[in-house]
C-alpha cells in the first residue's frame, strides 16, 4: 500500500532561510570588519591619516634635551632648555620605579608586542568603564609621534590606529628596557619637569636613582594626568592615587600585603624645588655662563657645520663652581644684607629724598624718569602704540603687584613709579671667590635676588674701588724700589704739582683721620689707609707703571685715567677684575685667567672642550709675598681687625648693622677694605693662601648710601659677608681651605719682620678701628 507523500511546512523553511541569511550576513560583516581593520592598519601605516615616522625617526626619536650645568663637586646647578628634559639611562632607574610603572600602567607589558589584546577587548566591551587599554608602548607612541587626541570621535578612532601601528614598530625596533627608558625620559610631569630625572629633582630634590619607593609611587601616580594629579596643587588627590599604585604593586606581587599597608600609611612628603631659569643657586653665574656658551658655540660648530643649541642638544657643562661654597656665599649675603638693609631703612626714615642723598628733587625725578624709560612696562606699552603721555600717566596709577622683600615676596598695591623708588632703596652686593692657584671661580653672587634684580654686580658692574686700589700702588713701589713693609714715610701733607704725572691741577689728598704728623711704616700706612703715604708712593713710581701692572693683572685699563688720583681708588673696576688681580698676589706673582668652565661634553659624553689654563708671570715671588705681608697688617692692625673678633664683640653700633660676630679668626688673612666718596661703595678683598674672595656693597645708584662713615664704610658694609662666608667654609672640612701661612719665597731679600728692622716712632701706634677711604 503506497505511503502518502509528506507536504513541506512553508513557515519552517522560511525560518531556516532567514537563519542562514543571518549567519551569512554575520560572517560577511565580520569578514568585512576584519578587512576594514586591516585596511585601516594599512592606510595608517602608509600615512593616509597623517604623518607617520620613518625608520630613522624610530631609531632616533626627536626630543629636546636640556643642557645641564654641573658644579665641580658633581651637583646640578641648573639647566638651559626649551623643555627641561635631562635623559636617564635604564640602569639608573630604581627597580621599584619600574615595577610601579608596569603594575599601574601595563600589567602585561612584558607579554605583549605593543598592543594588549585582552585589555583592548575589555575596553571595547565595557566602553572603558573597567579601565583603558593603552599599553606603555602605545602611550610612548602617542608622546613621540602623534598630535594631541582630537575631540572628534572619528579622529580619535584613527588616532588609535596610528598609535597601534607605531607601538608595533617600536616593539620591533626596541627592547622592553629601552621602551621604558624612553617613556620615562619623555613624559611631562609639569612645572618644567620633562622626564623622570627632572621630575625627581623638582619634586624631591634628588636624583631619580635615589628615589624611595613611596616617592617613585608619587611620580607613577602622576602618569594618569600630571596636570590633575599634581602633588603641589592637589596633594590629597595624589596621595590617594599613590596608594592605588601600592595596591596595584601588591596585586602584581611586587609587594606583600604588609608592605602595602605600611607604605599606604606613610605621609606624602614633597620637596618642591623649581628649576626655572630664575630658580636655584648660582643664578647670576648661570646667566654669565650662558653668554660664555654662546661665544663658544659661534667658534666651535658641529662636525656638519651647524651650530650647537644649548636649549635642545643636551650638552653637559662642567663648571668650576663648588656648590657648597656657592650656597655658603649666598647664605652669607642673605644673613648680612637682611640686617644691613634694616639699618639702612631706619636711617632713611627722616630722609625727605629717600632713598637718595646729596641730590635735589630735580635730580631724583631724573633718576626716576630714566628708570621708567628702560622698564618693561614702558617697552610693552610703546610696542602697543601708546603715546608717551599715556605711558607716563600709567606710572601714576595704583596697581596690584608682588614685590621683593627680605622677609619674602609680598602682595601690595602701589603705583609703578613708587615701585621704582621702592626697588631703588635696596642695597645691592656682589661677591666672587676664586682659587688663586688654579684660577677656578668657586662662588659667584651677582646680587641680592635674581628674580627681582637681574643686574650682575660681579662682571657687569664697575664701581670705584676706593682704597682696595692701594695694594697695586704698593706692589709697584716694592717691585721698583725694593721697599720693605718696615720702611717709613712721613704722614704729613703732600702735594703733587700741576703738570706732573698727568694732573692738570695741584693734587693734595687729605687723610680721613686728619692726622698729618709723624712717621709710619708702609705696613702701618696701608693698614690705616693713609692717603698721603700712598700719594708719596705713586709720586715715586709714576702712574703709568701702576696702570701697566693692572693691565698685566687682567684689568681693562682703557677707561682708567693716567692721573695720580687713581692711587686712592677713583678708577671704576669690576669685582671680577679685582678678585683675579688680587689672586696674583696670593699665587706668588703668577696671573691666571679666571676659569668658569672645566669641560663641555655632548649628550653622548664626547668631550667638546677642555680648559687649558692661561697664565703669565707678572710679579716676582718676592714682590708678591711682600705685598701680601703688607695686607696681612690690615687684618692685624687696621680696619680689617674686626675679623679677629675684639672689635665686633665690644661695639654695639657695629653689631646692630651686622650679624654673625665675633668671627675670631686666628689664621693669617691678607685683605684690604675700601670706601668711596659719600660712602657710595663699600669693598673688602680678603685672601688666605688658596682662596681669594672679594665683596662689594652699595646702592644701584651712587646717590643711595648711608649718611655717615660708621655704617657706610667697607669694613661694615662688605667685610661681614666675607667673615660669615669664611666661617662657613672653614666649618666644612671637606673643602680643605687653607688656614696656614702664605708661602714664603726662598732667599727673601726684603725684610718683613719689623722687629728685626727697627722700631717705628711711638707716635705711629696702630688704630684698630681706623676709618678707611
Amino acid at each position: 500500500m503506497a505511503q502518502p507523500s509528506k507536504k513541506s511546512n512553508p513557515k519552517s523553511a522560511s525560518k531556516s532561510n532567514d537563519f542562514r541569511k543571518y549567519i551569512v550576513g554575520f560572517w560577511t560583516l565580520f569578514g568585512l570588519g576584519i578587512l576594514v581593520i586591516i585596511l585601516l592598519f594599512l592606510l595608517a601605516g602608509w600615512g593616509a591619516f597623517g604623518k607617520m615616522p620613518k625608520f630613522e625617526e624610530l631609531e632616533n626619536p626627536e626630543t629636546n634635551l636640556a643642557t645641564e650645568i654641573f658644579s665641580s663637586d658633581g651637583e646640578t646647578l641648573g639647566k638651559y632648555y626649551s623643555e627641561n628634559r635631562t635623559p636617564i639611562k635604564y640602569e639608573d632607574l630604581p627597580d621599584h620605579l619600574i615595577k610601579a610603572l608596569v603594575a599601574t600602567e601595563d600589567e602585561r607589558f612584558y607579554d605583549h608586542a605593543g598592543i594588549d589584546a585582552r585589555g583592548t577587548l575589555r575596553a571595547a566591551v565595557f566602553l572603558g568603564a573597567r579601565g583603558g587599554a593603552s599599553t606603555i608602548t602605545q602611550q610612548l607612541a602617542k608622546q613621540l609621534f602623534t598630535e594631541d587626541v582630537s575631540q572628534n570621535f572619528m579622529s580619535r578612532v584613527l588616532q588609535k590606529f596610528k598609535e597601534w601601528i607605531i607601538a608595533i614598530r617600536l616593539e620591533r625596533q626596541y627592547t622592553k628596557e629601552e621602551i621604558i627608558t624612553m617613556y620615562f625620559n619623555k613624559y611631562d610631569f609639569v612645572y618644567q619637569a620633562v622626564g623622570v630625572r627632572s621630575a625627581a629633582k623638582i619634586y624631591f630634590d634628588k636624583e631619580a636613582k635615589d628615589l624611595k619607593i613611596e616617592e617613585a609611587a608619587v611620580l607613577v601616580a602622576m602618569l594618569k594626568n600630571s596636570a590633575l594629579y599634581n602633588p603641589v596643587r592637589r596633594p590629597e588627590l595624589v596621595e590617594q592615587r599613590r596608594n592605588q599604585v601600592f595596591a596595584q604593586m601588591e596585586k602584581n606581587r611586587f609587594l606583600s600585603k604588609a608592605e602595602r599597608d605600611s607604605l599606604q600609611k606613610l605621609p606624602m612628603k614633597i620637596q618642591f624645588t623649581p628649576q626655572g631659569h630664575d630658580e636655584g643657586i648660582a643664578t647670576y653665574f648661570r646667566v654669565y655662563l650662558q653668554g660664555f656658551m654662546k661665544d663658544w658655540i659661534k667658534k666651535n660648530p658641529k662636525p656638519d657645520g651647524s651650530e650647537y643649541n644649548i636649549y635642545r642638544d643636551g650638552l653637559k657643562i662642567y663648571t668650576s663652581i663648588d656648590s657648597r661654597m656657592q650656597e655658603y656665599a649666598e647664605e652669607a649675603v642673605a644673613m648680612h644684607m637682611t640686617n644691613l638693609q634694616k639699618e639702612f631703612d631706619r636711617q632713611n626714615e627722616s630722609n625727605k629724598t629717600a632713598p637718595f642723598r646729596d641730590i635735589n628733587t630735580e635730580e631724583v625725578d631724573g633718576i626716576v624718569r630714566n628708570a621708567m624709560r628702560v622698564s618693561d612696562r614702558w617697552h610693552k606699552m610703546e610696542a602697543q602704540g601708546k603715546s608717551k603721555d599715556e605711558i607716563v600717566k600709567s606710572f601714576d596709577k595704583k596697581t596690584e603687584m608682588r614685590v621683593f622683600s627680605w622677609s619674602g615676596t609680598k602682595d601690595t598695591i602701589m603705583t609703578p613709579k613708587d615701585s621704582i623708588l621702592y626697588y631703588k632703596s635696596f642695597l645691592q652686593t656682589g661677591m666672587m671667590s676664586m682659587s688663586p692657584q688654579t684660577g677656578e671661580v668657586k662662588a659667584w653672587v651677582g646680587g641680592i635676588n635674581f628674580k627681582s634684580f637681574k643686574y650682575d654686580h660681579v662682571k657687569q658692574g664697575k664701581r670705584q674701588v676706593g682704597s682696595t686700589f692701594k695694594p697695586f700702588v704698593y706692589a709697584t713701589a716694592i717691585d721698583q724700589l725694593k721697599l720693605s713693609p718696615c720702611d717709613t714715610l712721613p704722614r704729613n701733607r703732600f702735594t703733587i704739582e700741576a703738570g706732573k704725572l698727568g694732573n692738570q691741577n695741584d693734587w693734595a689728598p687729605a687723610n680721613s683721620d686728619n692726622k698729618y704728623e709723624g712717621m709710619l711704616t708702609l705696613k702701618q700706612a696701608l693698614a690705616q689707609s693713609v692717603n698721603t703715604v700712598t700719594a708719596r708712593l705713586i709720586a715715586k713710581t709714576g702712574t703709568r707703571p701702576v696702570i701697566e701692572l693692572l693691565d698685566k693683572l687682567g684689568v681693562d685699563t682703557k677707561e682708567i685715567p693716567n692721573v695720580p688720583a687713581i692711587a686712592l681708588g677713583t678708577a671704576d673696576m669690576s669685582l671680577f677684575e679685582m678678585v683675579s688681580a688680587y689672586s696674583t698676589f696670593a699665587n706668588e706673582g703668577v696671573y691666571i685667567k679666571p676659569i668658569i668652565v672645566n669641560r663641555i661634553e655632548d649628550k653622548n659624553g664626547t668631550v667638546l672642550y677642555q680648559n687649558v689654563p692661561e697664565t703669565k708671570d707678572v710679579l716676582s715671588k718676592e714682590t708678591a709675598y711682600v705685598t701680601v705681608n703688607l695686607m696681612e697688617g690690615v687684618t692685624r692692625g687696621g680696619s680689617g681687625t674686626r675679623l679677629r673678633g675684639t672689635y665686633a664683640a665690644n661695639n654695639a653700633d657695629y653689631k646692630r648693622a651686622v650679624t654673625g660676630y665675633p668671627y675670631d679668626f686666628k689664621n693669617p688673612i691678607a685683605g684690604k677694605t675700601g670706601t668711596t666718596q659719600n660712602q657710595s661703595d663699600g669693598w673688602f678683598m680678603g685672601m688666605v693662601p688658596n682662596l681669594v674672595t672679594g665683596v662689594w656693597v652699595g646702592g644701584e645708584d651712587r646717590a643711595v648710601h648711608f649718611p655717615g662713615i660708621r655704617y657706610g664704610q667697607g669694613a661694615t658694609m662688605a667685610l661681614p659677608i666675607w667673615g660669615i662666608y669664611m666661617k662657613k667654609v672653614y666649618a666644612d672640612k671637606d673643602l680643605d681651605v687653607s688656614s696656614g701661612d702664605f708661602p714664603r719665597p726662598d732667599n727673601l731679600s726684603i725684610e718683613v719682620n719689623c722687629d728685626n728692622y727697627g722700631k717705628a716712632s711711638s707716635e705711629t701706634q696702630l688704630i684698630p678701628d681706623e676709618l678707611d677711604f
